[in-house]
C-alpha cells in the first residue's frame, strides 16, 4: 500500500513539472514585436540561452527539439519563432 502511495506521489510531482512548461502556444500567441526584454521573461521565465551578434541578441527557451527563440534590437522584440510547440 505504501509502495503505491509512493508511486502516485512521484507521478504526480511529474506531471506538476512537466505540466509547468511556459513553452506553449498560448504564451508564444503573447509575444508581439516590440516587447520589451523584460516582458518576454515576464511570460517565457529565464531564457535557456542568449547570444548576440551585431547588436542583435538572440535567446531561446527550451531545446533544439522545441523551443522558442526572440532576436532583440535595442532590447526589443524584432523577430520571434517556435519549433513543436503544442
Amino acid at each position: 500500500m505504501r509502495r503505491r502511495i509512493r508511486l502516485l506521489i512521484a507521478c504526480s510531482l511529474l506531471a506538476l513539472l512537466f505540466g509547468c512548461s511556459k513553452l506553449t502556444m498560448e504564451n508564444y500567441e503573447k509575444l508581439q514585436m516590440g516587447l520589451g526584454y523584460d516582458e518576454v521573461v515576464d511570460i517565457l521565465g529565464k531564457p535557456d540561452h542568449c547570444s548576440e551578434a551585431l547588436f542583435v541578441r538572440s535567446c531561446v527557451w527550451g531545446d533544439e527539439q522545441r523551443n522558442i527563440t526572440v532576436n532583440f534590437v535595442g532590447g526589443k522584440v524584432v523577430l520571434f519563432t517556435s519549433k513543436n510547440l503544442k
